[in-house]
């Protein structure tokens, strides 16, 4: 034995007396043991050190608990599991027998009818196990035995286990759950939510291999088939085998649906269809791929990345010159974790197998680089500093500018060596693009300029202005935006031409078609002639909106069609930037709120949790808003108010969570109130001269508000038993607002600007005595990129937003009571690039926040 497998011997030898190894799987080492007690041989499957390293023993240990009690005829049951001498380790029955990989790898194909009876155990399994709460999330055929010719599926939550116990930690272990070939689309973009229907796709890529004698999809490295599960359409199975019935292919392709809602909702209902002759779905297409996979479906799925809200969409030239209107895309969550990106800057490789995105992780500004099917983006070594980044054409490098300096630098993918190709004073670089394998084009105060990739002096183009070059992929000529028009300048004649007026950011795609962000912000594609450099159709529009402005792209496209976009902080054409809500807990891993385009403000949690109101700006009626409510839980949102002229302000939740508290601008700013399920009229609560705020609705009925007149904002209370008149807590010349209550109703944080500058403060509830201060250097305070202070559920903490450039920073600080109020120096909690940091708010579980 090994020196590992001798020191792992002696830490089990009262329990487990290991005779030898049996393999390795990309978790563990699998041994064969005697166990000493019960006089039987068993699995014992010892996790690999460096995965047991960013575990921990006590955590894997009560995930694992979680499978033990699973008892099923088709599941091999966990006997056993522990730590011993720094080891994690978990026991399982030995069986007798071969793996069906095995089975495959000796057979290539099984029997249609042996086949689909090993696929129908292991559905029964599933759903079995499913009903009891646990997803295997590795179905494969390694992990399923073959005991006197029937399924045993082993391994049942183990992948589950170790997922939760490193919670966002995978990489650090450089390894991955689940296997690329029998990835659903969910787990191959590292979606944090899996359901039971990703096992159901990974059963039917099992029994699409047993009768056709490959996975649906195949490819030379794991990140080509990765790829493919999300992007492409695998053949039909009766395509590579003709015997197969019309019920069982049928069967395979909706299970193999790229949306989870198109499988069947259960792996019992996959059985039931592989067991129903009479069973069909749509049929196959004519080109042989799985009809509700190909087509449109396949060709548009969209991903979000975390705080930035990226889109990756794969896009089809046909698709947008069909006339009928296409499937909605999927969605498809891709988090940036803790990196605060720079302008959401971010570009995907001309495979598609890579996104590279600037931004910041601490103080850190950096380029970092995601391969796809991996969760967390990796510092580029040698990019400190580095924005606008962009891939060469063979994939291996990353041109990118720093900004300290405005210099051109070029770096491996892989890290290392930086080269400086333009120098700051020569010209200076402002956007790059890497667009044949020996060129690179960039934008510089003085103009456009090309420089070749492995260095040398930069060529400039007197007659190619403006800004967003683009170099064409047959080095023919550059398309750039001047004076509001896309153009193209052609290298023979060394001539401009305008293309597209009213237009910017262009990039040609390999479908002979130009992509362009129009005025409206929409993203447009039309055929394009490449060799004589002029459009030859019309104009469609592919997305409704991608946030582009005058330095940002917004958008990224692979040489294959996967699109990246930029779905927030675009402009509206009125009442501010577009903005998206986002539902994130503490580590910065965030769920995008699936709402359309527009600008949302003031998010605020109901008391039960399980919905935020908010108020919603239109830009088509000169900036004015209506108040909307979002069901977090079946995912739908409501309009409560529905006055086209009026604007709605800083809608709360009464305590019972039955009726919404806003402001409405109608001849005075008033409060107004309206039931949550939108079931009655609006009704007035209180008027009185000036602007009225909510800012917290009390368990006895006590509504808090801002009262902003000449002399800045007081606090007021008002309670229904008052008739009408509103009671002063704090009055002065200065803003005083953004209230909130303690818990227990004795102390009461809100932002003053009493100093100078905005700061969050304590004073006693209900009257207002003793004065603490919590934040120092601009805390918090209204408008102008200031945050509004909450408690924690305990009542210990205080939360608050510190608006900074060009990111802000929620702080909390912690308030002890005993024997008197005693306020603790604040500590940082996570930093983000917000659109406005009173635009948030803490769940009532005080584990996560909604923040636009």
């Amino acid at each position: 034995m090994t020196a590992v497998s001798e020191r792992l011997a002696a830490a089990l030898a009262d329990r487990y007396r290991i005779e030898r190894e049996l393999g390795q799987g990309g978790m563990a080492t699998v041994f064969l043991a005697h166990d000493v007690k019960h006089d039987r041989k068993v699995a014992l499957k010892v996790l690999k050190p460096e995965l047991a390293a960013v575990l921990g023993a006590e955590r894997f240990v009560v995930e694992i608990k979680t499978t033990a009690a699973l008892q099923h005829p088709h599941i091999l049951p966990l006997f056993d599991s522990g730590t011993a001498d720094g080891f994690l380790f978990y026991v399982m029955p030995y069986v007798e027998g071969e793996t069906l990989r095995g089975k495959l790898n000796r057979e290539t194909q099984l029997g249609i009818d042996e086949a689909v009876r090993i696929a129908t155990d292991v559905a029964s399994a599933l759903h079995y196990a499913h009903q009891h709460g646990v997803i295997h999330r590795d179905i494969k055929p390694e992990n399923i035995l073959l005991h006197d010719g029937r399924p045993m599926v082993a391994d049942f939550g183990i992948a589950l286990a170790v997922s939760a116990a490193a919670g966002g930690r995978m990489t650090e272990t450089g390894l991955s759950l689940g296997t690329p070939h029998y990835m659903s689309p969910e787990q191959a973009t590292a979606e944090k939510d899996i359901s039971a229907r990703s096992d159901v796709y990974s059963l039917a890529s099992v029994l699409y291999e047993m009768l056709t004698g490959q996975p649906p999809h195949l490819g030379g490295s794991a990140q080509q088939i990765i790829m493919k599960i999300i992007t492409e359409a695998p053949p039909a199975v009766t395509q590579l085998r003709k015997s197969v019935p019309q019920n069982v292919a049928a069967a395979v392709a909706k299970a193999l649906e790229k949306l989870p809602a198109d499988r069947f909702e259960s792996a019992a209902k996959f059985a039931e269809a592989l067991g129903n002759a009479a069973f069909t779905t749509q049929r196959a297409d004519a080109d042989g791929t799985l009809a509700g996979i190909g087509g449109a479906r396949s060709r548009r799925i969209i991903a979000s990345l975390g705080a930035v809200a990226l889109v990756a969409t794969t896009l089809a030239a046909w698709g947008w010159l069909r006339s009928e209107p296409e499937p909605r895309p999927a969605r498809l969550d891709l988090a940036l974790g803790t990196i605060v990106p720079f302008i959401s800057d971010v570009t995907i490789s001309p495979d598609g197998s890579m996104l590279a995105v600037a931004g910041t992780i601490g103080t850190e500004q950096a380029i970092y680089l995601r391969r796809i099917g991996e969760s967390d983006f990796q510092k580029i070594l040698g990019t400190d500093g580095g924005i606008r980044p962009s891939f060469s054409p063979d994939n291996e490098w990353i041109v990118f500018r720093k900004l300290v300096d405005n210099s051109l630098i070029k770096v491996a993918v892989t890290g290392g060596q930086a080269f400086t190709l333009v120098r700051s004073t020569a010209p200076g670089a402002l956007e790059a693009h890497w667009g044949t394998e020996d060129q690179i084009v960039f934008s510089s105060p003085q103009g456009v300029h090309t420089v070749p990739a492995g260095g040398g002096p930069a060529q400039p183009w007197a007659k190619a202005g403006g800004r967003q070059p683009f170099l064409l992929p047959d080095g023919s000529g550059i398309l750039h935006s001047l004076a509001g028009n896309v153009s193209v300048l052609d290298f023979a004649t060394d001539s401009s031409t305008v293309l597209i007026p009213q237009a910017r950011h262009a990039s040609y795609v390999a479908t002979g078609h130009l992509l362009y962000v129009a005025e409206d912000g929409g993203l447009f594609a039309v055929p394009f002639d490449l060799d004589r450099h002029r459009l030859t159709g019309s104009a469609v529009r592919v997305l409704d909106r991608v946030a582009a402005s005058n330095v940002l792209r917004g958008y990224s496209v692979s040489h294959d069609g996967v699109l990246v976009h930029h779905e927030g902080t675009g402009n509206l054409a009125a009442g501010g930037g577009e903005t998206v809500l986002q539902v994130m807990d503490f580590a910065g891993r965030a769920d995008t709120l699936r709402l359309p385009a527009g600008r949302r403000l003031w998010p605020r949690f109901a008391p039960n949790g399980r919905g935020i109101v908010f108020e919603y700006v239109d830009p088509s009626r000169n900036g004015s808003s209506d108040i909307y409510t979002f069901d977090l839980v079946t995912g739908t949102s409501t309009q409560l108010t529905f006055d086209k002229d009026d604007d709605h302000d800083q809608p709360i939740w009464s305590p019972d969570g039955k009726r919404i508290l806003f402001t409405k601008d109608s001849v005075g700013e008033d409060l107004y109130t309206k039931p949550a399920d939108n079931s009655a009229a609006e009704e007035l609560v209180l008027t009185l001269p000036g602007n009225q705020r909510a800012t917290a609705w009390l368990d006895d009925g006590t509504i808090v508000f801002e009262s902003a007149g000449a002399n800045g904002a007081d606090l007021l209370t008002y309670s229904p038993t008052d008739k009408g008149k509103a009671r002063p807590y704090l009055e002065a010349p200065w803003y005083e607002g953004l209230l909130a209550v303690s818990p227990d109703r004795k102390l009461a944080a809100f932002v003053s600007n009493e100093t100078g500058s905005n700061e969050v403060w304590l004073r006693t509830w209900p009257v207002a005595e003793g004065k603490w201060r919590l934040s120092s250097g601009g805390g918090g305070g209204t408008g102008g990129g200031a945050g509004a202070p909450r408690w924690s559920r305990d009542g210990r903490y205080v939360y608050y937003w510190r608006a900074g450039a060009p990111i802000d920073t929620l702080f909390r600080a912690r308030v002890d009571r005993a024997p008197g109020v005693v306020v603790r120096s604040a500590e940082r909690v996570l930093t983000l690039n917000t659109i406005d940091i009173t635009s948030w708010d803490l769940h009532p579980d005080g584990n996560r926040f909604v923040v636009a």
